[in-house]
């Protein structure tokens, strides 16, 4: 994996506290620890008098958790940056923890569904998979960034609906999600973030899960959520990722991507998740354990994009939770780089892409991965490229993108259709318009030869 070499030593923090006021004259108290240089600009501002964000750097600062992951982390954004760069660090900072609480939700119902076979599992319409944790994740995040960032400033466009869970044979459905979210915002304090005063009920929490019913567009501001993006990997006790961005008038304008389960060596991405929990029962953890877990995010026009470790039980989040920069691989030599695919057969064409690959030079073996894991292994750079044909009929959904594009190409890498055409999120829940696929590299070269190998045998396929 690649990280950029500077950190940069943590000053000292200052203790703060601010008072503001919402629209019903409701005064709020937010105390935190600052930078003389502080790594985020703004806070977050108060949207009801029951529930209110914290930006705490406070007491977990000098806690064991910084001296056990490291005396040093990196600066956020560099001092250097405009005033426009810096516009959706709010957002930026609310997202991260939305996701980091999300993930922690996650692996705690992973768990359930690896020791207890008769844990609730449905299906769709379209016959995959979704879960107590799908509808978990989209409650928790919703409520997050509705109370953080103010409930009149937040579109969200989100996988789940509440359709099943209203059925009325869904009773226990229902309340496992219920369950789950209360016990989720129950910890919310961990992150940085004030829980409710007293438990979401049944009603509440198919609110705030509805509200998730934006449809997108050209203009205005909007969130795009896949709340358990590989969901089959999910149930199967492997890859899976949160997923969540921000679009401003049809562009993505920052990304987080939280991977649970994704390794902290690149060996190991290619073994089945559960392999892994038996032998992490047998080896010592360390920093460098497979199953440490990690968000990475980015901002878009910063150039940069970052990862940090999720936290674990009986941990703080501390901002930025001892982010480091990454980047793509340099790579560019076919025959040494690492390719992604998809694990499911139903909406891609293995054969396409391993004919491509071969005509590229790509000799390695396909990296197969659930979800957007692809994205964070090529933003990571532990792979160079990410190729995607579905077949005919299946169409592309925004928010099994939106995120991962922006952490590439903020590391360095490129992400186009087919025809070298930039994915376009402004058509409402779909990349309408798409060339063919999706191709996502390290860098240049390798994305300008994988184009013309893809126009020079595309007549061949039957795609």
């Amino acid at each position: 994996m690649s990280f950029s070499s500077t950190l940069i030593s943590p000053p000292m923090f200052l203790p703060q506290t601010t008072t503001y006021n919402n629209n019903n004259n409701h005064e709020f108290t937010f105390t935190h620890v600052v930078q003389p240089q502080p790594l985020v600009r703004g806070s977050c501002s108060i949207s009801r008098s029951r529930i209110c964000f914290v930006s705490k750097f406070d007491q977990t600062c000098s806690s064991p958790v910084m001296e056990e992951e490291g005396q040093k982390k990196s600066n956020l954004f560099s001092e250097s940056e405009s005033e426009e760069e810096e516009d959706y660090s709010k957002e930026l900072d609310v997202a991260v923890r939305a996701v980091q609480m999300a993930c922690s939700l996650c692996q705690r119902v992973q768990d359930i569904l690896i020791s207890k076979t008769n844990h609730q599992v449905q299906s769709k319409d379209d016959n995959s998979p979704v879960t107590v944790a799908d509808w978990s994740v989209q409650a928790v995040v919703s409520w997050i960034l509705s109370e953080c960032l103010g409930s009149e400033n937040i579109s969200i466009v989100a996988e789940e609906d509440v359709h099943t869970l209203s059925k009325s044979n869904a009773s226990d459905l229902l309340e496992s999600v219920v369950n789950t979210v209360n016990e989720c915002l129950a910890d919310a304090p961990r992150f940085g973030v004030e829980k409710p005063k007293s438990s979401l009920t049944t009603s509440e929490v198919l609110e705030i899960i509805s509200r998730c019913n934006s449809t997108g567009g050209p203009s205005g501001r909007f969130w795009v959520l896949d709340p358990v993006d590989g969901t089959l990997g999910f149930v199967r006790g492997d890859q899976y990722a949160v997923a969540l961005a921000l679009i401003e008038d049809g562009e993505v304008v920052l990304g987080v991507l939280g991977c649970p389960n994704y390794p902290m060596r690149k060996e190991w991405l290619g073994y089945q998740h559960r392999y892994h929990r038996i032998v992490s029962k047998l080896t010592s953890p360390n920093s460098e354990s497979w199953n440490k877990g990690c968000v990475l995010y980015a901002k878009k026009g910063s150039g940069k994009a970052w990862m940090q470790p999720l936290i674990h039980v009986n941990k703080m989040f501390v901002w930025p939770n001892h982010a480091k920069q990454v980047c793509v691989s340099s790579i560019d030599n076919p025959a040494l780089a690492t390719f992604c695919e998809p694990v499911e057969k139903a909406n891609s064409s293995h054969s396409f892409t391993e004919g491509l690959a071969h005509s590229v030079g790509l000799r390695k073996q396909p990296l197969r991965v659930y979800s957007m894991v692809k994205y964070a292994a090529i933003g990571r750079g532990d792979a160079e490229v990410f190729m995607k044909f579905a077949r005919a009929g299946y169409k592309e959904k925004i928010w099994d993108h939106a995120a991962g594009v922006i952490i590439i190409q903020e590391a360095g890498g490129v992400v186009t259709d087919a025809g070298g055409c930039p994915l376009d999120f402004s058509k409402g829940l779909y990349l309408e318009g798409l060339d063919r696929g999706i191709i996502a590299c390290s860098g240049a070269s390798l994305h300008g030869k994988i184009i013309d190998a893809v126009d020079a045998s595309w007549g061949c396929s039957s795609l």
